[in-house]
Order: C-alpha cells, then sequence, then structure tokens
C-alpha cells in the first residue's frame, strides 16, 4: 500500500520544484500567460494539481480556514471542545464571530478561488498539444466534479450561493465588475448535481494504476452528488419557513418554502445507484480479524484508520495535518517519553460519550440495557481492566476505540504500558499538564496511530462508505418508510462495529418511521463521531438549537478522584437561528451590489 502515491503529495514537491512560477499558488492566469500554462502536458498537470489543492484538509482544525481550508467541526460541535483559547471553534462556540471573521472569508474565497481555476482549466487544456485526448477528457471531468466539490462546501456552509456557470470570469477580474446574484438552492443542487453525473459518466471507477491514487473516480463524483441531493432534502433546505427572509433584492425566494418528499426520493437513488454500482466491487466496509483468525470489530473500527487506500475509503488527503492531529489526541503524560507525551487538549464531551451503545446494543438510558452509573468494576472484562469507573465498562468497540478515558492503556506501547490519568494532578490532568489538558475529562482517540504521534505519510479519510450507508438509510427512510434496505444497511454498519443488530434477541426492529429516524441518528452519531459530520447533521436537521445551545458537559476536570468523576457544565454554548449559516463575507457583500446577506448577519 506504500507504493500508492497520493496525488496531493506532489504538491509540496511542485512548489520546490517549481518555486519561480509558484504553479500551486498561482491565481489562474493571473502572472503567467495562457500560452505558458497550457504549453504543455506538465505545465497543465500542475495547474490541475493547484485545483486539486483546495480540497480541505479537515482536520487541521487549530487553524481554520487559511489556505488548506482546515476544519472547525470537530471542536464546533456537541461532540469535543479545545483546551486553547486561539481555537476558532470556541469563538462560534459562544457566538463571538461575525461576517469580517477571518475563517469565514477564507472558505468563501479559497472555494470560489478553486471554482474559477476549474473552468479555467477545463475552457483551457484542449490547446495543450502533448496530451492525449482522452486524458483531456479524464481531467476536464476531474476539474468538473471539483468544482462541484467545491460548490458541495459552499453551500453547506453558506447556503444558496452564487452560480459562475461556465463562463470563465478573468481572474484578475475586480469584483466591482462582477456583480452577480445569489441562485436559489434548488437552482444550486440541481446544477452540481448535473455537473457531478456528468463529470462521473467520464470518470474511470478505479485509479488506472498505483500513481493515481488520490485522483477524482467515478465514486468520489456520485458520492458528493448523493449528498448534494441530501443536503437538498433536508429539513433546513425543504420547505424552511424560518428562512422566508432569505430573498434576492428582487424578491426571490432563495430557499424552498414548501416541503417537497420527492426530494427524499431523488437523494436515496442517488445513493442506491452509487451502491449498485460500485459496492463491493470498488468499495466494500473495511473488516479485519485477529491474530486467531476470527472476525474482530475493536481492530476494524481502529484500523480502518490506519490502512491506507482500504476498500472503504472514498476520498483522502495524505498532505494533511495529521501530526498535529495526533498531538491533540495523545494525552500530557506527563515524565514520559516524548513520542507518548502530547496536549491532550482537544477534549469529547460527557454528551458524546454518553451517545455510544453498551455492548448489547442498547442506549445507556434503555431498559436492560446493564448500564452501572456509579463505583468502580471489581473485575477485567474484554476492553477494561477492573477498577475502571462502571460507566466506561461493558461499552460496545467504537466507544474504546474512539474515546480515551481516565484508567484506560494508551495505545503506543513501545516505551512500556502508561495508564492515562486525566484527574486534575494524574500525569495529563489540568493542574499537571498547565496549558496542555483535556477541557473535558475525557480527550478523542479515534484515528490516533499506534506509534509516535509525530509522524506523517498517513493518509486521512475524508468520505468513507460507511457514510454512504448512513446517508442511504436516513435518505429510504424519509422516501419509503419500511424499505427492507433500510434495516439491511443500518445493520451491516452495527454487525461491523460488533453491536448486535436489529431484529436480533432482546433488540427489536424500531416500530415505525420515527422510531427509525431516531435510530437511524443513534447510529450516525457513534459511527460518524469526530469525522467532521454532526456540526452540519444538527443543522441539516433544524436541531441545532437544541444540541448547540446551553450547558455541554464534562468531568470535573478540577477535582481529583472521586470528585473528578462528577459530571459538570463546562461552557455554556450559544446557537441562534441566524448561526444555521455562515454569513456572507461583508466586504463581498460590499463589493457587489446583487449579493445578499444571509438573514440575521
Amino acid at each position: 500500500m506504500m507504493k500508492k502515491i497520493f496525488l496531493f503529495a506532489a504538491i509540496l514537491v511542485l512548489t520546490a520544484t517549481t518555486s519561480c512560477k509558484k504553479y500551486l499558488d498561482q491565481v489562474p492566469n493571473d502572472r503567467l500567460s495562457l500560452d505558458e500554462t497550457f504549453n504543455s502536458r506538465a505545465s497543465a498537470e500542475k495547474f490541475l494539481a493547484n485545483v486539486y489543492s483546495n480540497i480541505p484538509d479537515e482536520f487541521g482544525q487549530r487553524f481554520p480556514g487559511g489556505s488548506r481550508n482546515a476544519g472547525l467541526w470537530t471542536g464546533a460541535s456537541d461532540e469535543a471542545d479545545y483546551d486553547w483559547g486561539f481555537v476558532s471553534s470556541n469563538d462560534v462556540n459562544i457566538g463571538n464571530w461575525d461576517a469580517n471573521s477571518g475563517f469565514v472569508s477564507s472558505y468563501w474565497t479559497n472555494f470560489y478561488k478553486g471554482i474559477r481555476s476549474a473552468t479555467f482549466f477545463i475552457a483551457n487544456v484542449d490547446k495543450v498539444q502533448d496530451m492525449a485526448p482522452a486524458l483531456k477528457t479524464q481531467y476536464k471531468a476531474e476539474a468538473q466534479a471539483l468544482r462541484g466539490m467545491f460548490y458541495y462546501y459552499l453551500m453547506r456552509l453558506y447556503g444558496p450561493v452564487v452560480l459562475l456557470g461556465d463562463e470563465v470570469i478573468p481572474p484578475d477580474a475586480a469584483f466591482s465588475d462582477v456583480q452577480l446574484p445569489r441562485s436559489s438552492f434548488d437552482e444550486c443542487t440541481n446544477y452540481v448535481s448535473a455537473g457531478l453525473k456528468a463529470a462521473a459518466d467520464q470518470l474511470p471507477a478505479v485509479p488506472s494504476n498505483d500513481s493515481n491514487y488520490g485522483r477524482i473516480t467515478k465514486g468520489i463524483a456520485l458520492a458528493f452528488r448523493a449528498q448534494t441531493l441530501l443536503m437538498d432534502a433536508s429539513p433546513l433546505y425543504n420547505g424552511n419557513t424560518d428562512e422566508s427572509a432569505m430573498k434576492n433584492a428582487d424578491g426571490k425566494q432563495l430557499i424552498s418554502q414548501s416541503y417537497d418528499a420527492a426530494k427524499w426520493k431523488t437523494a436515496s437513488d442517488a445513493y442506491k445507484d452509487f451502491i449498485t454500482q460500485l459496492v463491493p466491487t470498488v468499495y466494500d466496509l473495511f473488516r479485519k480479524n485477529d491474530a486467531n483468525g476470527n472476525y474482530d470489530p475493536y481492530l476494524s473500527c481502529r484500523d480502518i484508520w490506519l490502512t491506507d487506500w482500504n476498500k472503504e475509503v472514498i476520498l483522502a488527503r495524505a498532505n494533511n495535518s495529521l501530526s498535529s492531529r495526533q498531538y491533540e489526541m495523545t494525552p500530557y503524560h506527563n515524565g514520559y517519553a516524548s513520542e507518548v507525551r502530547g496536549s491532550g487538549g482537544l477534549g469529547a464531551t460527557q454528551n458524546i460519550v454518553d451517545a455510544f451503545f453498551m455492548a448489547n446494543g442498547k442506549s445507556i438510558t434503555d431498559a436492560g440495557s446493564g448500564y452501572v452509573s456509579t463505583g468502580n468494576s471489581t473485575t477485567d472484562t474484554k476492553y477494561t481492566k477492573a477498577g475502571i469507573y462502571n460507566q466506561w465498562v461493558n461499552r460496545e468497540p467504537r466507544f474504546y476505540v474512539d474515546i480515551t478515558y481516565n484508567g484506560s492503556t494508551w495505545l503506543d506501547i513501545n516505551t512500556g504500558l502508561i495508564t492515562t490519568q486525566l484527574y486534575n494532578h494524574g500525569n495529563s490532568g489540568k493542574a499537571t499538564g498547565g496549558n496542555d489538558y483535556s477541557p473535558t475529562g475525557y480527550i478523542v482517540r479515534k484515528m490516533q496511530g499506534l506509534g509516535n504521534w509525530n509522524v506523517g505519510g498517513r493518509t486521512l479519510m475524508l468520505l468513507r462508505l460507511a457514510n454512504i450507508y448512513m446517508d442511504y438509510v436516513e435518505a429510504l427512510n424519509e422516501a419509503a418508510p419500511g424499505d427492507p434496505d433500510i434495516l439491511k444497511y443500518l445493520n451491516l454498519i452495527r454487525d461491523r462495529a460488533g453491536v448486535p443488530v436489529y431484529g436480533s434477541a432482546d433488540l427489536p426492529i424500531p416500530a415505525d418511521q420515527s422510531a427509525m429516524r431516531t435510530a437511524i441518528r443513534k447510529e450516525r452519531r457513534v459511527e460518524l463521531a469526530f469525522e467532521n459530520v454532526r456540526f452540519f447533521d444538527v443543522r441539516r436537521w433544524k436541531i441545532a438549537e437544541q444540541t448547540d445551545n446551553g450547558p455541554i458537559y464534562g468531568l470535573n476536570i478540577n477535582a481529583d478522584l472521586p470528585d473528578f468523576l462528577k459530571v459538570v457544565a463546562f461552557e455554556t454554548r450559544v446557537f441562534s437561528k441566524r448561526h444555521y449559516f455562515f454569513p456572507i463575507p461583508q466586504q463581498d457583500v460590499d463589493t457587489d451590489k446583487k449579493l445578499v446577506q444571509n438573514p440575521g448577519w
């Protein structure tokens, strides 16, 4: 697997070897002439690599936005919180941000730069003389898919956006010369969906060789098409009368004011098309056996992140913020070697800890779950040792993959076994770590490697098949309640995770559409935890005013045991209706007289 070269890995090389031209920082045709850019295959491919570079580095979240379009979605959801005050997600959580915030402008500017660059490439790549026609067709399809993906990223943040279409706007044009209104969300969806479908028809299902891993494929295009349609069907965009004031200056309504149930079928059909074409030949759920040849759900859920280019990967990025993310997830571990000593500054909330199921597949609030809310265990179990707080005993395998809790054993055993102590004066507690400690008493563990935290070179997934399955069952439950595919694909996720499936003994199938919707959302929250999904889910479902507003909980990090174990509110978060959409950057609203601001900003 190591020989598979991810396209983004070439970006740093290209920057170094072409620094006199700076292809990868280049706004199209800004300093290079058209002839220089498209006079050879090599220079055209460097230009396309620049378009690729706009795919976000979603895990570099301490410094969101910027040139890498880094995310802020984990710490700004009810899943987690960052220790350090300078992290922008902390400002989002308390409502201390607006249309002039740097990350607000970064995403808008960068994705539009990527869109304009992709369009410019499509319009000019045919001028390249030393490139075969078939390769030109593929590269144009890649650029078209990237353009659709960038629109998707814009739409999930800002809602209805400005569609530039296929018009090649001169890159050096002043914004005052580009006076364009926003299109409706339905228009944006139709345009992006059509473009991604057209691109998919021209793209290979699998890379042509190992050196092409990371290029846009049919699966990536079809997946983003389906996700765009899922957004359009969701409550935030489908008959959302709370956004009746979102209109262009001419009165054009930008968010649909009447609910259309057919949108759910359109979305579910798109996911079914993806599955029919590509599963299991191209994609499949990652599964791993233990050393004795027996299936192991813990290893399957853990090692999916440690196995580059496994069959579950749809979109991944190698040139990523892996080391900094692992630093945030590695506890302080005072007195131990540097390879196991990090900050632990990305804390998981009690809210997400309580969302994980018990080993018997039931929620901790369900009758018969076996959840014990007090005391410490007296025996060893498969995943815990005697003395662990009972609340963390007999939980499902994904809990132990995703969460570092007090008394857990650290993953890197190269320097010996280390027990993580998260109470105030423990080896990774607040009093010990100074500025480096978990603000919640738990630390995010998902995606953590088994060795030195300060390593790179491993890919980080941005989209995987489990996400597609969860999307599909959500859309299908709204479009056709009771369809057998709902239970089939929901149970595939649970089976892989080692959780009893619905319909097994003592775990009945959810009784109706509403009960199934609840089950799907619970499963989605756990399966996709810390994958930059929850932030957007609660918005498109229009429940963020409940989930992201008010107290968020963790443990009492200012105390030692046993008071450390008391659940306390560590922060009161602020979320109002205006926060469902990012504001349009104020400088762009001021410049483009046809561009209306989102309500409330």
